[in-house]
């Protein structure tokens, strides 16, 4: 079979099926190694924390509880029945670490969701109708905004810190809504003017259908994306609160309540820094990893700089000065 044969076969043959969106963004992902071994590596440590101590009233493997105390061994340092140490009580540190790592990350996917429901509904509408409804949205957010964060953590953990992680997590969300919103409000001010919304308009679609089922779809990714971002920064808020005293209290733990609580120690038992400290800023990192691969994801602009794949496409030095323009005779040669 000669070239101009194989051409015209490969010109006539029927086009592959069109792959759909959601298939681009989910290959786009996978192919992003440090996003897919960050999720991976989240996934396995919240796992792990919670078959460890169990959850409510599902018991788990490790032979000590959070709550427990029991005869100091070692001093309290790391040993082979305590490899986290115990803390200055008698408390196994292995649990109150597992048990730090299950508040952490309720109050960060509490935190994210809340803030993300309400902020996508405020920047939604304020997006949409434009006018005295965005000015009045609009100023609303700023006044939250030029709020310090950590102020308006420590008033709602001062009011619901006692009251455990889950409500701690959910007054906090209310109050970390504004980035995203700011964010829909002007993905939706670009999309309200194309011509898939004034088709849904002249179909007779009203103003609730079109903002959730027509606008929000195509500006999801802007969401997942702040989302990711907003429960990287809750995990370390909640840290920021608890060392203060203004987060979750005891009897119950978490990993800033931790380090707080062992302070003192930290020229004596500097380990029971060390593992609640390390989980606070891996949990971080992989949420943070995790996010900019979506953000790569969603829009391929997003690339990452490959100086390898940059050296390769570089020509050597004095190729390009022989080269003369191909003539189309030349070009239609190369091709045949």
């Amino acid at each position: 079979m000669t070239d101009q044969t194989r051409i015209a076969d490969e010109l006539q043959a029927p086009s592959a099926p069109p792959v759909s969106q959601g298939k681009l963004i989910w290959k786009r992902f996978l192919s992003n190694r440090i996003a897919v071994a960050s999720a991976i590596l989240f996934i396995l440590i919240i796992v792990f924390a919670i078959s460890a101590i169990g959850l409510g009233p599902i018991p788990g493997w490790w032979r000590y509880n959070y709550t427990e105390l029991n005869p100091q061994y070692h001093q309290g340092s790391p040993s082979w029945l305590h490899p986290f140490g115990q803390d200055r009580i008698g408390k196994d540190y292995f649990a109150l670490t597992m048990r730090g790592i299950q508040n952490s990350v309720l109050v960060m996917i509490v935190l994210g969701l809340i803030a993300s429901i309400v902020g996508v509904v405020v920047g939604a509408v304020a997006g949409y109708f434009r006018g005295v409804v965005d000015a009045i949205l609009m100023r609303i957010t700023d006044v939250f905004i030029v709020i310090p964060a950590l102020v308006i953590g420590s008033v709602v953990g001062h009011a619901f810190g006692g009251l455990g992680a889950f409500f701690l997590a959910l007054m906090l969300g209310f109050f970390s809504w504004m980035g995203i919103a700011r964010l829909v409000r002007g993905e939706f001010l670009s999309l309200r003017e194309r011509e898939f919304v004034e088709a849904a308009r002249v179909a007779g679609a009203s103003d609730m259908r079109i903002i959730f089922k027509h606008i929000l779809p195509n500006a999801i990714g802007v969401v997942i994306v702040a989302s990711t971002l907003i429960m990287a920064s809750a995990i370390l808020l909640e840290t920021a609160l608890s060392y203060l005293g203004y987060g979750i209290q005891a009897p119950d733990v978490s990993l800033g309540l931790l380090i707080s609580s062992n302070q003192s120690a930290f020229q004596t038992r500097p380990w029971l820094f060390w593992w609640p400290g390390a989980f606070i800023v891996t949990l971080a990192l992989l949420v943070n990893f995790v996010g900019d691969g979506l953000r790569d994801a969603f829009d391929p602009r997003h690339r990452r700089f490959n100086l390898r794949k940059m050296r390769e496409q570089e020509p050597e030095e004095g190729e390009g000065d022989d080269r003369s323009p191909k003539t189309g005779a030349a070009l239609a040669e190369d091709v045949l």
